[in-house]
C-alpha cells in the first residue's frame, strides 16, 4: 500500500515509524514549514520532518497545503493517507485524491475533545480517562466518522506532555490496526453523536491563572494539563512562579490559601472543595524541581494566600 503521511509534532513519530517499520510504501511526508525557536530564534525542522529526513523520505513543507500541495499529492498518488498533528485542514478537493480515504489519529475519544490540544483539555477536565481515535477524515475539524478506540487512564499527577508521549504510542498501535483492516476491507464506520460532541479551544497564556475556587481535581487538572506549556502560574516577586504538577490532598480552607509549607509534609494549597498539593514548580530565572527542595531555600507562611506571595 502506498501511503502520504501527514504530522509535525512529536506525537506524530511514532505514527510514521511504525508505518515505515511495517513495510508501509511511505511516498512522502507533509508537515508544517521550519520555525524559528529558542532564544536564537534559529529555524528548526518538525520533529517529524527530522524522522522522515532519516529515513530518505521525500518532504514536503508547505504553508497552506489546501492552496499549494493538490497537484504534489496527486503526483504522489497515495492509495491512503494517514494524518497525526498535522496543524493544517485539508480540503475536500485534497480528501478526495487517496483511493482508500483519508485516516486521521486523535488523541481523544471522539467526540470528546475535537479540536488542537484534547490531552491538555482531558487533564484539565479532571477526567479519570482517555485514549485515541482512528477516524476518516471529512472537511470538518474532527467530525469524521470513527473506526477504532483504545482507551487508557489518566495518572493522577501525569502531565500533558507524559501523556502526549504514551498516548502517542497507543496511537501508533492502534494506527497499524486501523490499516491492516483498511486493506482487507474490514473497517467498520461508526458516526459521531452530536449531541455528545465538545470542541476545546487552543491552549493560551491566558490558561495559566488558576481558579482556586474550583474544586481541587479541576485545580489538579489544569497545573498537570498546561505542563509544560503554557504552565499554570501564580504571581511572584517580579514575575510568576510556575506550578508544574500536583495531586490531590486532604484538607479544606479560604480558596488559594497556603495549608501546609514544609518541605517535610509538602506544600498544600486550600481550593474550593479539597485542596492540592504542588509536587513540582519553577522560580522565575530558576529551574524546575520538587516542591520540597524549593521549600528548603524559601520561607512560605501558613495561613497566606498564594496570590500574595
Amino acid at each position: 500500500m502506498r501511503i502520504v503521511f501527514m504530522g509535525t509534532p512529536e506525537f506524530a513519530v511514532p505514527v510514521l515509524e511504525i508505518l515505515c517499520d511495517n513495510g508501509y510504501d511511505v511516498a512522502g511526508v507533509f508537515t508544517q514549514p521550519d520555525r524559528p525557536k529558542g532564544r536564537g530564534n534559529k529555524l528548526t525542522p518538525s520533529p517529524v520532518k527530522t524522522a522522515a529526513i532519516a529515513r530518505g523520505i521525500p518532504v514536503f513543507q508547505p504553508e497552506r497545503i489546501r492552496k499549494e500541495s493538490v497537484g504534489t499529492l496527486r503526483e504522489l498518488a497515495p492509495d491512503l493517507c494517514v494524518t497525526a498533528a498535522f496543524g493544517q485542514i485539508l480540503s475536500k478537493e485534497l480528501l478526495e485524491i487517496p483511493r482508500l480515504g483519508n485516516i486521521n489519529v486523535h488523541a481523544s475519544l471522539l467526540p470528546k475533545n475535537r479540536g488542537s490540544a484534547p490531552v491538555a483539555h482531558a487533564i484539565m477536565q479532571g477526567g479519570r480517562i482517555t485514549g485515541v481515535t482512528t477516524m476518516f477524515m471529512d472537511v470538518g475539524i474532527d467530525t469524521g466518522d470513527m473506526l477504532m478506540k483504545a482507551e487508557t487512564e489518566i495518572g493522577e499527577t501525569e502531565t500533558c506532555g507524559e501523556l502526549t508521549a504514551r498516548l502517542s504510542r497507543i496511537g501508533a498501535g492502534l494506527l497499524l490496526q486501523t490499516v491492516r483492516a483498511a486493506e482487507n476491507g474490514t473497517l467498520v464506520r461508526i458516526p459521531q453523536c452530536e449531541a455528545e460532541m465538545t470542541y476545546d479551544p487552543m491552549l493560551s497564556k491566558e490558561m495559566s491563572v488558576i481558579d482556586w475556587a474550583q474544586d481541587a481535581d479541576l485545580v489538579r487538572g489544569r497545573i498537570n494539563g498546561l505542563n509544560p506549556w503554557p504552565c499554570a502560574s501564580v504571581p511572584y516577586g517580579d514575575g510568576r512562579l510556575k506550578l508544574l504538577r500536583a495531586k490531590r490532598a486532604q484538607g479544606s480552607g479560604v480558596p488559594g490559601t497556603v495549608l501546609e509549607a514544609d518541605p517535610k509534609t509538602g506544600l498544600k494549597i486550600a481550593c474550593g472543595t479539597g485542596a492540592v498539593e504542588i509536587m513540582e514548580l519553577q522560580a522565575p530565572g530558576g529551574k524546575q524541581m520538587k516542591a520540597a527542595d524549593w521549600l528548603r531555600g524559601h520561607t512560605v507562611e501558613t495561613g497566606s494566600s498564594i496570590m500574595n506571595w
